[in-house]
């Protein structure tokens, strides 16, 4: 007799939801210089798009300034446009090989847009979630050899760990929303 889909992989999918969540919301700029900022920025070198990381060293120079020191002196330019390009509102400034990126103050009108963008990260995430509860619950349905009862029973559980996630998800959007909205 089968006894279900296999909680623990369930758990571990759920929980790889989560932590892309923690990952995306690490590059969204809550006031201060961090190099996770400039994480989920690409670069156009050498015919493909790569992470920013892996075309120079990303440090921060001041609390107000992020600096990119560029190994290949031919990648300065497409690192400047991959910043200006990102999405994050950067203006970023060449400095030979060095690219600087001043952090502008942020206005309420930005503060509201990233809150936007934690809502949509955290919606991405809890679709995740509740993608790999559809593929437990089909997987319960679909074991013959599992009675009616214990399908019941084992149903029970895949929600309870998927509302345990969803509550997680929410708390980390809340968390990060009151971060962002901090003047």
């Amino acid at each position: 007799m089968s006894d279900g889909p296999d909680f623990k992989k369930l758990e571990s999918r759920m929980d790889g939801a989560i932590d892309s969540l923690k990952k995306e919301f690490s590059g969204l700029r809550s006031g201060r210089a961090s190099t996770n900022l400039l994480e989920p920025v690409t670069v156009n070198a050498y015919g493909s798009d790569m992470p920013i990381n892996q075309v120079g060293t990303v440090g921060v120079a001041d609390s107000r300034t992020l600096s990119v020191n560029v190994w290949d002196k031919g990648l300065v330019g497409a690192v400047e446009k991959g910043i200006r390009d990102s999405g994050l509102g950067l203006n970023p400034i060449t400095d030979g090989q060095v690219v600087r990126v001043p952090l502008p103050q942020m206005t309420e009108e930005r503060r509201k847009d990233l809150a936007k963008m934690v809502g949509k990260y955290a919606e991405a995430a809890k679709v995740a979630i509740r993608n790999v509860r559809r593929d437990g619950m089909e997987d319960i349905k679909a074991d013959d050899s599992i009675p009616e009862d214990d399908k019941k029973r084992l149903q029970d559980r895949v929600q309870k760990l998927t509302d345990e996630k969803v509550k997680s998800a929410e708390e980390l959007q809340a968390k990060k929303e009151e971060e962002i909205m901090q003047v």
